[in-house]
C-alpha cells in the first residue's frame, strides 16, 4: 500500500505540473497538489480516514458539477482541443481519479496505530 500512496502522489504532482499552461492552471495546480499531499500524509497515517472521505465526496460533487453538458469523449492521441466539452471532459476524469484515490487512501490505507 505504500507504494501505491507514494506512486499516486507521484502523479498527482506530475498531473498538476502539466496544468501550468492552462488558463485556470490555479485551481487544477490546488486540486491535484492537495490530492498528492492526502497522499504523502497517508504515508504516516497522519490524518484519520473520515478526512479522506471528506476529499473524495468533494471531488465526486466537483467532478459531476464539472461534467461536460455533451460528452464528445477524451481524445488521448490528440494534444489540441477542438471543443469545450472535451476539456470538461478530462476535467472531470481527473477528479474522478482523485475521489477513487481518496477512497482507497480512506478505506484501506490507514497506517496501523501503535501504542
Amino acid at each position: 500500500m505504500k507504494l501505491f500512496k507514494i506512486a499516486f502522489g507521484i502523479i498527482f504532482v506530475i498531473f498538476a505540473y502539466f496544468q501550468l499552461n492552462d488558463p485556470d492552471s490555479g485551481i487544477w495546480i490546488g486540486v491535484y497538489s492537495f490530492a498528492a499531499l492526502a497522499c504523502f500524509m497517508s504515508i504516516r497515517g497522519l490524518w484519520p480516514s473520515w478526512v479522506f472521505y471528506v476529499l473524495a465526496a468533494g471531488y465526486i460533487i466537483a467532478g459531476v458539477l464539472q461534467w461536460p453538458p455533451e460528452f464528445e469523449g477524451i481524445f488521448f492521441g490528440e494534444a489540441a482541443m477542438r471543443s469545450l466539452n472535451i476539456e470538461l471532459a478530462r476535467e472531470s476524469l481527473g477528479l474522478g481519479i482523485c475521489a477513487i484515490v481518496m477512497i482507497i487512501l480512506g478505506k484501506w490505507g490507514q497506517a496501523p496505530l501503535v501504542d
